[in-house]
């Protein structure tokens, strides 16, 4: 396992499992029961939480958070800034069979892994699950339960199985209040945005 730049302060818990061909980056926990496959690559100051499961090859950015027994399977790529709550999941066989039509076992040849995208900020609540191949936008949140089934744009908050946008949100997480003419406002923050053809940005 290469655990960064010499002197680096990466904490590796008892029982935690890290493959030697893992790269993981400076400042970062990977606490108990969490397994990190060979060639995954994991971001500075992240927090691996018990029971993680980061896949082989599984691209994870900087200052990352995954919760206890969030499942992210290969080929997903995260971003900067990814929240991965409690029991998430993050598939990757859009059509999941343990054996071929023949009825013998599956094996990695027998099947082409798509994956899960989310970009910077972005955050997927509890037991939620997104479907790959999937796109979370950046700053997107995904609500706890939801089941995402087509791409996320930006800042939006989705709910519900199959995951709808009923609202937007801020770099804050907080649902963005309206403002007129297309305008929204952050009560947490006061940052503007502004939605123009379904599409929200920050002014």
């Amino acid at each position: 396992m290469d655990q960064g730049s010499a002197g680096s302060a990466v904490r590796v818990m008892p029982g935690a499992d890290i493959d030697e061909k893992a790269r993981i980056g400076d400042g970062t926990t990977v606490w108990h029961l969490a397994q990190v496959r060979e060639n995954a690559v994991v971001g500075t100051r992240c927090n691996i939480g018990r029971g993680a499961y980061v896949g082989p090859g599984v691209r994870i950015g900087d200052n990352s958070k995954l919760q206890n027994y969030a499942l992210v399977y290969e080929p997903a790529e995260l971003g900067d800034g990814v929240f991965i709550g409690p029991a998430a999941v993050l598939t990757n066989d859009e059509f999941p069979r343990a054996v071929t039509p023949d009825g013998v076992l599956k094996t990695g040849e027998d099947w082409t892994a798509v994956g899960v995208v989310i970009g910077d900020g972005a955050s997927i609540g509890a037991r939620a699950v997104c479907v790959a191949p999937v796109r979370i936008g950046r700053w997107a949140l995904v609500a706890a339960g939801a089941v995402v089934t087509t791409d996320v744009p930006d800042f939006a908050l989705v709910v519900g199985v199959p995951a709808r946008r009923v609202r937007w949100v801020g770099r804050a997480g907080v649902p963005l209040e309206p403002d007129g003419d297309g305008d929204f406002v952050c009560p947490k923050t006061g940052a503007r945005y502004v939605e123009t053809d379904g599409v929200l940005a920050e002014k």
